[in-house]
């Protein structure tokens, strides 16, 4: 009780939220002695701001670089040929191999389920002889660097939720981003840039309306510092990370000294975690502002590198120029990287729109692996490829205006993975003379999820964070780490 107050005054000036400041000023210190020593524990040359014990073991893969491919891309059509669906072309896929799948609303309807083959060629690719189809030849010519996954498997027959299940491990927002959890664990390896950082891009004729929702890199629960940073393509890549006119570097940085004195004030008696956060997210973006305008400096790239990315290299905003950024990220040590381009949702426009999407992403998807193994990154880079779904392997009669295009389809459908501790040169599972169903090692997404941070070290039933009584993980429940894709 204060000395100079009596006790009538006293309980006057108690107020709930003077009571509740003051109830948790004690967890508040803890929550700081925590973070700070968390800081000193992890504090190593390739890592700052781990957890106690991580990684769990030996890590392949330092870094993650997904290049999402958002709207489905057909494994029917790309990655997975299938000799029956010519042979049976027109002719309704058997109810015997159908059964009871889970497809979108917009077959539901459909009586007639007609074989549709690939729309173009495969041809076989490297000394590993990989089938893949011609509509992707610089994939192929990579074809001895990645490992095809021909057994992907997901609940999810829409769009965002399919999105989300991958990025979160659950098909409802509100959990945290891979990304999160892998900046969560394993901390940072360059204090000048986010260690979770996002770029978008779409199909040049935009054909395709998926929206890119600020939950597919959240944080979810976890501190707000390990939400993803979102580099946009137009204008300022991060807002507001610039000084506003007339105002110079030391004048800001005069600003956040005080500032943060003011919020470590606060942090003292208020005890909120989010304080600590909010003091070190102003810190990041002063130094975003030396570090940004450096990455995004293209002068010093070789001609024949940006000749490798393709004519858009240069162009902000296309997924050439993400993946380019991708390259220079993974050199600067950003933990996860991850690249979402629109443009593959193909209901009615699979024989026009398949190939130009191909074309947009095929040769900087290949020139980022290829850019990565020349400068000794790619060892200990995972380069993830894929999408939430794959496409139907019948064709989508829409609004009757012909069997045109293939519905989302998430019974069996194909990723790639590079670098990063996977087999080179390499087919993981199989499918059905149909490419409907699962024939052999199945992958679901939480085995993908699970992979993915084995691959980083990380024991992925052990990373947990309690929230609302209980221990969550990306994984979930569930989940196992596909020891046939790793080398």
């Amino acid at each position: 009780m204060h000395p100079d107050l009596s006790p009538a005054e006293w309980r006057q000036r108690l107020t709930r939220r003077n009571f509740l400041s003051a109830g948790v000023q004690g967890i508040g210190t803890v929550a700081l002695s925590s973070l700070l020593s968390r800081d000193l524990f992890a504090a190593k040359p390739d890592a700052l701001g781990a957890l106690p014990g991580l990684p769990h073991f030996a890590p392949k893969a330092k870094r993650v670089i997904c290049l999402w491919q958002g709207g489905g891309p057909s494994h029917i059509d790309l990655f997975d040929q299938k000799p029956t669906l010519v042979k049976e072309a027109g002719k309704d896929i058997p109810a015997s191999i159908r059964g009871d799948t889970r497809l979108s609303s917009m077959s539901s309807g459909y009586a007639k389920w007609p074989a549709v083959p690939a729309i173009k060629p495969f041809a076989r690719y490297g000394q590993s002889g990989r089938e893949l189809s011609t509509m992707i030849p610089h994939i192929g010519s990579i074809a001895d660097e990645i490992c095809v996954v021909r057994s992907m498997n997901t609940e999810a027959v829409n769009h965002a939720p399919g999105v989300t299940f991958f990025m979160t491990g659950s098909q409802i927002p509100g959990r945290p981003a891979v990304g999160a959890w892998l900046a969560y664990g394993l901390g940072t390896m360059n204090q000048d840039l986010p260690a979770y950082v996002v770029m978008t891009s779409s199909d040049k004729t935009k054909t395709c309306g998926q929206l890119f929702f600020e939950h597919y890199w959240s944080n979810g629960f976890l501190p707000g510092k390990h939400q993803g940073v979102r580099f946009r393509g137009v204008g300022e890549p991060v807002p507001y990370v610039a000084n506003p006119a007339g105002v110079d570097r030391a004048a800001r940085r005069t600003m956040l000294d005080d500032l943060q004195a003011l919020n470590r004030e606060h942090f003292g008696w208020a005890g909120d975690p989010e304080i600590d956060t909010r003091i070190s997210q102003y810190e990041m973006a002063f130094r975003m502002q030396a570090s940004v305008p450096d990455l995004l400096d293209f002068r010093n790239e070789p001609k024949a590198v940006l000749e490798m990315y393709g004519p858009d290299v240069l162009t902000p905003g296309t997924f050439a120029n993400n993946c380019l950024i991708a390259r220079r990220l993974a050199e600067r040590g950003v933990r996860f990287t991850q690249l979402m381009h629109a443009g593959w949702d193909q209901h009615n426009n699979l024989f026009t729109q398949l190939e130009m999407q191909c074309r947009d992403t095929d040769q900087p998807s290949a020139a980022l692996v290829k850019d990565l193994k020349q400068r000794g990154l790619l060892d200990d880079t995972l380069v993830i490829w894929g999408g939430e779904f794959g496409r139907t392997p019948f064709g989508q009669n829409q609004q009757g205006q012909g069997y045109k295009g293939r519905d989302h389809f998430g019974r069996a459908y194909s990723w790639w993975l590079a670098g990063g501790g996977v087999k080179k040169g390499h087919v993981y599972g199989e499918t059905d003379d149909f490419g409907w169903n699962v024939a052999k090692d199945s992958v679901h997404i939480h085995d993908m999820q699970a992979t993915l941070l084995h691959l980083c070290g990380i024991n992925h039933e052990a990373l947990t964070y309690r929230y609302q009584g209980r221990q969550f993980r990306l994984t979930d429940v569930h989940g196992k780490a596909v020891k046939g894709i790793l080398a």
